[in-house]
């Protein structure tokens, strides 16, 4: 009895896929033969039918129904309905499939696309970041796109998009920066100022603050680009902040871009950094930070110091100190461990006492003696 009522389900599931399938045929038949009003009504049809579908099943009737190609082709309608539905159903192709993303650029989609991203009209041109920023999620794809022309687009957008707009060109330029073989950089120091505007907006934790954190530190190794985030309004003091609020990869991004500033041109630099209460955040991010947060901000820290060679014995000296003192306390096997809370009770009472004064100096002072802002 069980067994039949399994061949039974089997067999219906098995006609139920059939005829999705005849359906699907039917509808890429119309796609590429119909007038301009069936193709519309297929491109609605498709989405309908897959949007609720399987990575699989997905994938499979695409490719068999091939309907791929005249989805592209409809992108490059003048009618923007037309061109709407086209992206809404290659979206519910693309979502979650990469051999699908990857047939869609292959089919042509990237050069229509980019030239969405120049309309005005919004709704359009937020469905077409929409769609660069999925395809741009396939490795493959990623070197097609960087060479098409939709990077600058996007840093524009960062401008002048809407917030979903705006979201979704910094995550297609994070996505855009690892690929190693573009023939120029994905971002400029066009980005710098509108990167640091929405850093400085976001909450400094988030993914959003990953994404953008990591591409001002790929600015901030050139000096336009330092040039950018440091005229921007706030913009190394965003940075700080992020160091100081931010998750372990903002954090990490954050304090490489700092010293990358300092790197290039101490001299310029280290004011500036240091006026906006960097040493704090700093030295607890050389406890608290990922090993490599850890390196950079040690590595900061010197260069902010007067005398770095000096100050970078001292900081070695201390770190003996503690681990000759945790041997002594907990043995050879714990030391380690013991000297690492000792440093980081060090730096935490050194943050409290640098507070305090900053505090006590705060309210010495009389209204004349406190410096215009």
């Amino acid at each position: 009895m069980e067994k039949r009522r399994e061949g039974s389900e089997e067999e219906v599931e098995e006609i139920w896929r059939q005829k999705k399938q005849t359906l699907i045929e039917g509808v890429a038949e119309r796609l590429l033969n119909g007038d301009l009003d069936s193709k519309i009504q297929a491109a609605i049809h498709i989405r309908n039918m897959l949007k609720n579908s399987s990575v699989k099943t997905r994938s499979k009737y695409t490719a068999s129904a091939a309907v791929i190609q005249p989805l592209v082709s409809l992108l490059l309608s003048p009618n923007q309905r037309a061109a709407e539905v086209s992206l809404l159903a290659l979206l519910t192709i693309a979502a979650r499939n990469d051999r699908n993303k990857i047939r869609i650029v292959t089919s042509g989609a990237v050069p229509p696309l980019v030239e969405l991203l120049k309309f005005q009209n919004g709704r359009l041109r937020e469905l077409a970041i929409a769609a660069i920023l999925t395809l741009s999620a396939a490795a493959p794809n990623k070197l097609t796109i960087a060479a098409s022309g939709a990077a600058p687009l996007l840093v524009q957008i960062l401008s002048s998009g809407s917030v979903q707009g705006k979201v979704d060109a910094v995550t297609a330029l994070h996505y855009l920066s690892s690929c190693t073989e573009a023939p120029a950089p994905v971002i400029d120091a066009r980005a710098g100022f509108p990167l640091i505007k929405l850093l400085k907006d976001c909450k400094k934790y988030s993914k959003f603050a990953e994404k953008a954190t990591a591409l001002l530190e790929i600015l901030s190794k050139s000096e336009e680009g330092q040039t950018a985030i440091s005229n921007s309004d706030g913009g190394i003091l965003t940075l700080v902040e992020t160091i100081e609020d931010g998750s372990l990869v903002s954090t990490e991004h954050a304090v490489g871009a700092l010293l990358s500033f300092c790197q290039s041109s101490r001299n310029k630099y280290r004011e500036l950094i240091l006026k906006e209460g960097a040493i704090p955040g700093l030295l607890r991010l050389t406890v608290d930070g990922t090993p490599e947060a850890q390196e950079r901000a040690r590595m900061l820290l010197d260069l902010l110091r007067d005398s770095p060679t000096e100050k970078r014995l001292a900081s070695s000296v201390l770190e003996r100190i503690a681990y000759d003192i945790a041997s002594r306390v907990d043995g050879s096997d714990k030391a380690a461990e013991t000297a690492k809370k000792l440093l980081q009770d060090m730096v935490h009472r050194s943050m409290e006492l640098s507070l305090s004064q900053i505090q006590r100096r705060a309210t010495s002072c009389t209204p004349s003696q406190i410096p215009p802002t």
